[in-house]
């Protein structure tokens, strides 16, 4: 039977694949705090730009390059935080070499869902990606091994509720997607 993976969660929970994570939000980048261990995650993040905060453009793009910089220095993936700032994002990842990236809490249209996976990048969806209609096509419709699923701070739905949603949008078994989704953790972070 194959693990349940949360991709990006604040709430950990025993039984399910949850990479460990270190980052500073975008949203406190105005706050100069020291730069996090990185040394002893599984992926950096959430990190990424949110334009629709009145945090300093500025102040984002220096914290996130520095992210970047240094998911690439240790090989590391990283896990987007991705507001109104999609090309800035696509056009910073472009500077790296980077190991994985995933967009977590993907709610966008098809085109940019497919320019994400043409560049070899993970989409990962929760329960506000699910409540979009753009982006349930998206998930019906997309490469099923550039897939997560998430429960990121919401503790009202459970992984397993958000499994069953995007099974059910794929017309796929619970645990088809769980196996798949499994194996895509496990490429992720080169684990066999």
């Amino acid at each position: 039977m194959a693990k349940l993976v949360d991709i990006h969660t604040h709430n950990p929970q025993s039984g399910v694949l949850t990479p460990t994570m270190a980052g500073t939000h975008p949203w406190l980048a105005e706050q100069n705090l020291p730069m996090p261990e990185f040394a002893a995650c599984d992926i950096i993040g959430e990190t990424g730009l949110d334009y629709a905060k009145s945090v300093s453009r500025e102040a984002q793009q220096e914290l996130f390059m520095k992210h970047l910089a240094a998911a690439e220095r240790l090989e590391k993936p990283v896990v987007l935080h991705v507001v109104k700032s999609f090309e800035d994002v696509m056009i910073a990842l472009k500077k790296h070499r980077l190991q994985g990236v995933v967009f977590h809490g993907f709610i966008g249209s098809k085109g940019q869902a497919a320019r994400v996976i043409k560049q070899g990048y993970y989409l990962s969806f929760g329960y506000r990606s699910l409540r979009s209609p753009r982006t349930c096509e998206v998930i019906a419709t997309m490469p099923i091994e550039k897939l997560f699923c998430e429960t990121d701070d919401n503790t009202e739905f459970s992984i397993e509720e958000i499994y069953q949603e995007v099974a059910a949008l794929r017309a796929i078994s619970h645990e088809e997607l769980a196996s798949e989704i499994e194996k895509n953790y496990r490429r992720l972070f080169d684990r066999k």
